[in-house]
């Protein structure tokens, strides 16, 4: 049995094999196949915080698979009403995997500890693995083989720019981040990359300018995620020099493409004219949330 909580979870070889399948999986739904290869399957969907993309994607590629999906919000007392070690296990005694939407890392850690079935991150203050996943393979449709790729992430070091550096170092593709002092990637987590990884292509930059030179796509995120709501006002000043806008579109390469893993606050992290424009995939990219976790799932269930 599998868990995947973070991305270091995974090999190169595995990802790939997940891209595959979900490739696989892409063509037929658009030829109108939806085998049932998880008839049965149940899924149970523990979510603490709201959510569109994670949670309607893995809904719809359950139904598209012969399985079901059982929504459970913070009603069925996770850690709350109950310990997490009896509610870890009686979960796991009603389905066959979970999927975990939380704040604190440490809690789906808990989960997986006691957990006898999959554990799946669809999302943690310290790593979105799903969305990045969703992210490179959208890549590797528009641009193809990752070698000789280059993502520029312009903002936060947060959860989903982690999860990005570490796909990206796992397939070979060059990462950059430009970020304003003291909000980018922790200097632990960059050791980590660089233990585990040793090959990966990580350079940090403080001006989004010289992050974007070569880029093949430029990402950007909200300023402030879930739960930094009392920093807003605060982060809207600090990162005002790190809009991605025409001007610095117009520095990447006309390649480039533009990604965001949304909800976007328009005319703070992006302008209109950007996530409007043809470079952008903001959109293919939400739909591949779908394809590739139908992946991920089919994959981790074996």
């Amino acid at each position: 049995m599998r868990h995947l909580l973070t991305l270091f979870d995974l090999s190169t070889e595995e990802i790939l094999d997940i891209f595959a399948c979900a490739l696989d999986l892409k063509k037929a739904l658009a030829a109108g196949v939806r085998e049932p290869i998880l008839r049965g399957r149940v899924m149970a969907m523990l979510f603490d915080k709201p959510s569109l993309r994670t949670r309607v994607s893995f809904e719809s590629a359950m139904t598209h698979l012969g399985g079901a999906c059982q929504y459970l919000g913070k009603d069925v007392g996770w850690g709350d009403r109950e310990a997490v070690q009896d509610f870890s296990r009686v979960l796991s005694e009603f389905v066959d995997l979970i999927a975990c939407r939380t704040g604190a890392h440490e809690r789906i850690e808990q989960l997986a500890e006691y957990s006898t079935v999959p554990v799946i991150n669809g999302l943690t203050a310290s790593a979105h693995p799903c969305q990045a996943l969703a992210d490179l393979f959208t890549l590797s449709e528009i641009h193809g083989d990752f070698p000789g790729q280059k993502l520029a992430y312009i903002g936060d070091g947060n959860n989903v720019a982690r999860s990005l550096a570490v796909a990206c170092a796992k397939l070979g593709v060059h990462f950059t981040i430009a970020s304003p002092s003291g909000y980018g990637l922790d200097d632990s987590f960059v050791q980590q990359l660089r233990d585990e990884i040793p090959a990966a292509q990580v350079d940090m930059f403080d001006d989004p300018l010289r992050a974007v030179v070569d880029a093949t796509a430029v990402y950007t995120d909200v300023w402030a995620s879930m739960g930094q709501e009392s920093e807003k006002e605060e982060r809207k000043r600090v990162f005002a020099n790190f809009q991605v806008d025409g001007t610095l579109m117009r520095a990447a390469p006309d390649k480039a493409v533009f990604l965001h893993c949304l909800p976007a606050h328009r005319g703070d992290e992006v302008t209109d004219e950007v996530i409007d424009s043809a470079q952008s995939v903001v959109i293919q990219q939400a739909g591949n949330r779908m394809h590739v976790q139908k992946a991920i799932v089919a994959w981790i269930l074996r």
